[in-house]
């Protein structure tokens, strides 16, 4: 069977060619697409919903998991305080780099293409945005109701992201409150986050088909220049990511007394692994591994630390990705944005970041972001048509963040082992090279590198 990557490849190039195929055969009766643009945009679309369908569920499972490790650590309340403070910290620092490269570069600027006939105008508000952390129901659910031309009515079920991680948190701290009695409540969770994970692997390993699906679309509808800003979209995130990953973290491991060259020495397996496989929650053995064997953070703060952000911490796909991608969309369909909705992007981004939950993290952030600037929703499909370029460097980015933090909060509690930090490894990836260590590092590769078709 063809390796994932190449498939991914061959993809972009069939739905490029069969959209370039559509654009040319016109539109057919009073404008209707044609037959080749409607298959298209069904098999896009569809493959969209797939991935919707499985965001409220593991966003729930994910958030309440997170926060149910908490009971495994000693000080538990104050390092936990502390690494999600961090957390928040670094997603602010590179958000704020996300607008500045969107504002600078424009990626978006020459398309020139008409927003959606759905679109009804208008931008996000801060009372609309404090207004919907309100849940109105448990699932977060509304439900809207559109009349066609020929009189039939149709009702669309729609989630707000923000809803559902507001009901996870809650949850999850009454469990943790509640204590014993919760414990059956907690393994059930962990056992249907397990399920929701492994059907959305089988979902994902369909993002050939729906990157067919997807470009063509975009090609068949918004032209060839869509290429362009697509290209232009891409370059602007590898600039963002390069510069958290290269500038951010590095300067901040050096306020703190640590050497960069120990940190990126010690914590490049999981970066690696990262980049390759796409996934942080399928990277997270060997994440959790560096962190305690290399970086010299504890285990029993790690095994929280490290969990908690693989399905939380995101600098790649919750706060660079979220920020360029809605500032892309405005310009695509020549949409202003003011300094509020700037501001906004910022405050969605950073506690967005929560609601990725190590897998979903395109889907969730774009909706979440363009939802709440009231943005239009066809962007969704337009930048998923490129996700699994883009997907690797911002995976490997999240998982560079996920070591930093526990580096980071472990210093400044004396908690660091700095002789295990300080250790030189002479080329091998663990200072500690025993065989049990070596086998441990092998089964975690190998049980990870299958695991290529799963986004972060």
């Amino acid at each position: 069977m063809t390796a994932f990557g190449p498939q991914i490849i061959i993809a972009l190039i069939a739905g490029l060619l069969l959209g370039l195929l559509a654009k040319n055969m016109g539109t057919v009766g009073d404008g209707e697409p044609n037959w080749l643009t409607t298959t298209l945009t069904t098999i896009g679309t569809s493959y969209v919903s797939l991935l919707k369908a499985a965001v409220v569920p593991l966003i729930f499972t994910a958030v309440v998991s997170s926060i149910a490790n908490l009971r495994e650590v000693s000080n538990a309340a104050r390092l936990a305080w502390q690494t999600l403070l961090w957390f928040a910290i670094t997603a602010l620092i590179a958000v704020v780099i996300g607008i500045l490269l969107g504002v600078i570069m424009q990626p978006g600027a020459n398309a020139d293409a008409e927003p959606p006939a759905e679109y009804q105008g208008g931008t996000g508000s801060w009372m609309g945005f404090l207004t919907g952390l309100i849940p109105a129901n448990f699932l977060g659910l509304t439900a809207s109701t559109s009349i066609a031309e020929s009189g039939a009515a149709s009702t669309a079920m729609n989630f707000n992201v923000l809803q559902v991680l507001v009901i996870a948190i809650a949850v999850g701290i009454a469990a943790l409150k509640v204590g014993k009695p919760a414990a059956p409540f907690l393994a059930l969770n962990a056992s249907a986050l397990a399920v929701i994970q492994k059907v959305l692997w089988w979902i994902i390993r369909l993002a050939p088909l729906g990157t067919v699906g997807l470009i063509g679309r975009a090609v068949a509808t918004y032209g060839w220049d869509t290429i362009g800003s697509l290209g232009m979209f891409a370059i602007a995130i590898y600039v963002g990511l390069a510069i958290v990953l290269f500038v951010v973290y590095p300067v901040l491991i050096k306020a703190h007394g640590l050497s960069i060259r120990q940190w990126f020495s010690g914590a490049w397996p999981a970066i690696q692994l990262a980049f390759v496989s796409r996934s942080s929650v399928g990277t997270l053995p060997l994440t959790q591994r560096v962190t305690e064997r290399n970086l010299g953070v504890p285990r029993a703060y790690a095994s929280f630390a490290v969990p908690l952000g693989a399905t939380t911490k995101m600098d790649g796909c919750a706060s660079i990705y979220p920020a360029i991608s809605a500032i892309f969309v405005a310009q695509f369909f020549g949409i202003d944005l003011g300094f509020t909705d700037y501001l906004l992007i910022a405050l969605v981004s950073v506690l967005g970041s929560a609601a990725t939950a190590g897998t979903t993290g395109a889907v969730v952030m774009l909706t979440l972001t363009l939802s709440t600037l009231g943005l239009p929703l066809a962007g969704v499909g337009l930048l998923l048509a490129i996700d699994p370029i883009l997907d690797m460097g911002r995976t490997a980015v999240n998982v560079a963040g996920q070591t930093v933090v526990p580096a980071i909060v472990a210093k400044r509690n004396g908690l660091l082992d700095l002789p295990m930090y300080n250790a030189k490894r002479n080329g091998d990836p663990f200072a500690d090279d025993s065989e049990e260590v070596a086998a441990e590092v092998t089964d975690a590769v190998e049980a990870t590198v299958p695991a290529t078709a799963q986004a972060r």
